[in-house]
């Protein structure tokens, strides 16, 4: 599978920019979550070959991407920065999917540039999951206890085990070889602005924190919205609500997913995609 890495500018921060498949093929942008990066995405690119060319990049403080100092890590800001790597990348219109705090980047961006985004998927995000839910509930606690620093790779491999015992092991290996750097002076430290994130997400500007129900009413695409069965994070009530508030809304469940649907269960999640961006296939 054909594979490049660039970097595009955005206010001043470098984001670090993967692309898979054919420049040819039918562009599809993937926002990953709050600790997540572009890497996250590579199976599903493969999976979508040779029909597609997946775009995805380490948001902002995440990954091989620059960290933000003024710790602006917002809706408003993020969804600046995918408009700034679609507009370097020349993209006219494009399929979107986004996971988690991605699918609420997502959402903004379709809701606020409706004749760019032809078909948009949001994996296990909705108003309500971000503020309230179980899911949001444990990220907080996760993101005040989760340590600075591993003495082994095996202390690491063992804390992500712990956070994550329903993914693979290939996934869990696959997510600290792209979360961890080593650290200075010996042992691994975290490649995502930990500090910074973890201040805003937990101490957040109430005028910063937006509210997605408006810009799921204003979606003017397809939309289809992917909630994992056994999901702590985006509830069925909130499924039900975002489908009250725009009839263009589709759902799904993916059975023995949880937050990490394209982790926990690609073979089922793989196919969905696909299905619902090329329906004619």
């Amino acid at each position: 599978m054909e594979r490049r890495d660039h970097t595009v500018t955005s206010a001043g921060l470098r984001l670090q920019v993967t692309q898979w498949g054919a420049p040819t093929a039918r562009p599809v942008v993937m926002l990953h979550g709050i600790r997540g990066y572009a890497e996250t995405f590579a199976g599903v690119a493969a999976a979508l070959q040779p029909d597609f060319h997946v775009i995805a990049f380490d948001q902002r403080g995440r990954g091989r991407s620059d960290w933000d100092l003024q710790h602006n890590y917002y809706t408003d800001a993020y969804v600046n920065d995918l408009a700034a790597v679609v507009e370097a990348l020349g993209l006219d219109r494009f399929d979107l999917l986004g996971h988690s705090m991605g699918g609420i980047n997502a959402i903004v961006y379709a809701s606020r540039y409706p004749s760019k985004v032809n078909r948009l998927l949001v994996e296990d995000a909705g108003p309500g999951a971000f503020e309230a839910s179980p899911g949001a509930i444990r990220i907080r606690r996760e993101l005040a206890t989760t340590p600075s620093h591993f003495a082994t790779w095996d202390e690491a491999r063992d804390f992500m085990r712990a956070l994550r015992p329903s993914v693979t092991e290939e996934s869990r290996e696959q997510r600290l070889q792209s979360m961890l750097r080593p650290a200075d002076g010996g042992g691994f430290t975290w490649r995502y602005d930990h500090v910074g994130i973890a201040a805003t997400r937990l101490n957040p500007d109430p005028a910063r924190v937006v509210d997605l129900r408006p810009h799921v009413a204003a979606l003017a695409c397809e939309t289809l919205v992917v909630r994992g069965g056994n999901s702590d994070y985006l509830q069925p009530e909130m499924v039900d609500e975002m489908q009250r508030l725009n009839p263009r809304i589709r759902s799904a469940v993916v059975p023995g997913a949880g937050h990490y649907i394209h982790d926990d269960q690609p073979a089922l999640f793989h196919p969905l995609v696909r299905d619902f961006l090329l329906p004619t296939h």
